[in-house]
């Protein structure tokens, strides 16, 4: 019948001499650790399948399985566990080479000292603890990294998604410049200041010298700006007929602009009218 007492650490003893089985638990005693005892290896195995277990430390010698033995399927299905051997001198070299095959963490010879093997024990656990710890953490780093890793190709995806949108504006764009550029009609962009923003290669054959960034009072004649300035206020288009610009008599269509442009100014659309 296995003894168990709690602890944040189990530890699990196997050997077939039960008077080494009570030395043990007397000496962890005072260590807090959850003991768990058994006096054979396959039964050590049952043990590690109901119960989770930091350490086991096992006899070499004992029927049917010897402690290396143990310890091999062991590492096989618990490796993070640690694994001790206690053994007597004349079991060395197995021992040794089971150390070299990474069977055993560590062994310790028959008799023991006590507080030596308190010590070692303490000091294992406390690795196993820092292993543990570290592990966990670069789990946790590998998480992020990998959520990381979702997050910047995801946005990648989306600066992808928006260069190509920016790209099909900047074209658009492009493309409507040069529309209007190349209309055989002559069109004048004024802003709500009233002030020449905008003009196409057409407007130049009206010989008005009209240049950007000049009212639009300085080329039109009359009560212009007034008027002008009303549509962009009202939104509502308008034409004003026979009208001068330069030494040319225009009718001029004022359409204001629309959506998160509007009141903000207006486009005229001049035709020039033949000379009476």
């Amino acid at each position: 019948m296995p003894l168990m007492t709690e602890s944040s650490h189990t530890v699990l003893c196997v050997d077939d001499e039960v008077n080494v089985l009570n030395a043990l638990k007397r000496l962890f005693r005072k260590e807090g650790y959850r003991l768990l005892t058994t006096s054979s290896g396959a039964d050590a195995l049952k043990l590690l399948q109901d119960n989770p277990v930091h350490m086991i430390i096992s006899d070499q010698r004992m029927p049917g399985m010897s402690g290396t033995e143990l310890m091999a399927k062991v590492k096989e299905f618990y490796p993070d566990m640690i694994r001790i051997i206690l053994t007597g001198y004349t079991d060395v070299d197995t021992i040794t080479e089971s150390i070299n095959q990474g069977h055993i963490y560590k062994f310790f010879l028959k008799p023991w000292n006590d507080q030596s093997l308190v010590l070692e024990i303490r000091q294992a656990l406390e690795q196993y603890d820092l292993i543990q710890t570290n592990k966990a953490l670069h789990k946790q780093v590998l998480e992020r990294n990998e959520s990381f890793r979702r997050i910047n190709d995801k946005l990648e995806h989306l600066v992808q998604e928006r260069t190509r949108e920016v790209e099909i504006q900047n074209h658009a764009l492009a493309l409507s410049h040069t529309i209007l550029e190349n209309l055989p009609i002559p069109i004048i962009g004024v802003s709500d200041e009233l002030m020449v923003v905008l003009i196409n290669k057409a407007v130049h054959a009206l010989d008005a010298g009209i240049q950007i960034g000049r009212p639009v009072s300085d080329y039109i004649s009359g009560d212009s700006e007034k008027k002008i300035a009303e549509v962009i206020t009202s939104g509502i288009p308008q034409e004003f007929l026979r009208m001068s610009i330069g030494f040319c008599l225009c009718n001029i269509y004022v359409t204001p602009l629309s959506r998160e442009f509007s009141g903000k100014g207006a486009i005229l659309t001049v035709k020039e009218l033949e000379s009476e």
